[in-house]
């Protein structure tokens, strides 16, 4: 594990092809109010080429998680909404870091690595 990057799950869902967009919605509301109130460190959320939804959120621990999750929920009425898309949830999948090289798309974008700013 390698220390200060925290915990990580995998979040997967099938969800009604025309109920995208609200999906996109609610999980973006709920993501915001998750990080500005119960302490998430932030999410993505990605389709997968296999039809699946895929969101991926970090904590600062998997205590701050279950701490976070045994709250009353930040918006009850996103929550309900992005329930509605969902055609089946599959089991998250709780990841631990064990090494790390991910650079930021915002610090690329920022040029913050010769060659790999824009125009590059």
């Amino acid at each position: 594990m390698i220390q200060g990057l925290g915990f990580c799950v995998i979040y997967r869902a099938k969800v009604h092809p025309d109920k995208e967009a609200r999906y996109i919605a609610a999980w973006s509301a709920l993501t915001t109010l998750i990080r500005q109130h119960r302490g998430g460190l932030g999410s993505r959320l990605h389709k997968g080429s296999d039809g699946i939804w895929y969101a991926y959120a970090q904590w600062p621990s998997a205590t701050a998680r279950d701490q976070a999750f045994s709250l009353p929920c930040v918006d009850p009425a996103a929550q309900s909404e992005m329930d509605d898309c969902i055609i089946e949830r599959l089991p998250e999948i709780r990841l631990e870091p064990m090494a790390d090289q991910l650079v930021p798309v915002s610090e690329q974008l920022a040029g913050g690595r010769p060659g790999h700013g824009p125009g590059h």
